[in-house]
Order: structure tokens, then C-alpha cells, then sequence
């Protein structure tokens, strides 16, 4: 009998892949991590009720286990701004953003 791949197993994957990736732009790549994290639950409930049917469930962990990396990530991130507009204001942060990147234009100018 010929074994199939578990539905969605490139998708987790990848989507955990993307969440580790573009943690780094303010956590909202969380919904990668989480979508992925569940549908590698659900992938995982697939093989336990027919293990003879399926063969990598070792992509699919895989999967997860990164998921679970870019929850926390994207988690820190989100701590972390959060924490920074709390304590120094949406005002101060924007004004020094646009400080910084007026800066960085006339440094680059030609």
C-alpha cells in the first residue's frame, strides 16, 4: 500500500518559516506562526487516527516546532513594542522615527 503525504505539511512549513523570518516587523507575522501551529495540530490528529496511511510526519513536527520558535519571537516583539509605546508615547516614538529617517535621507543624498 502505497503511504501519502499529510495534507498541508509544505504549507506549515513554510508559513513557520515566514513567521521566523519576518519577525522582525513589529510581531504581525504572528498570524503566520499561529495558522501554521494549528494546522500542523490538525495534520498531527490526521496521522495518530491513520498512521498506515501517512509517512512524514517528521516535516510536519518540524513544521511545529518552528511555529512554536516564531510565536516566541513574534511574542517578544510585540512585548517589546508594546512595552516602548507605553512608556515613551505613540508621539515621541513617531517624532523620532521621522528624526531618524530625515537623517538617513540627507546622509544618503547624492
Amino acid at each position: 500500500m502505497k503511504k501519502e503525504k499529510l495534507p498541508n505539511s509544505k504549507l506549515i512549513y513554510l508559513l513557520a518559516m515566514l513567521s521566523c523570518f519576518l519577525f522582525c516587523f513589529g510581531g504581525f507575522s504572528i498570524l503566520f506562526a499561529l495558522i501554521s501551529y494549528f494546522l500542523a495540530k490538525k495534520s498531527e490528529r490526521i496521522y495518530r487516527e491513520n498512521q498506515d496511511e501517512y509517512h512524514n510526519i517528521k516535516s510536519v513536527k518540524k513544521g511545529k516546532v518552528i511555529a512554536i520558535i516564531g510565536i516566541v519571537l513574534n511574542l517578544i516583539i510585540l512585548g517589546i513594542t508594546i512595552w516602548t509605546l507605553a512608556t515613551i508615547g505613540w508621539d515621541s516614538w513617531s517624532d523620532e522615527f521621522v528624526r531618524r529617517w530625515n537623517a538617513g535621507v540627507e546622509s544618503n543624498s547624492y
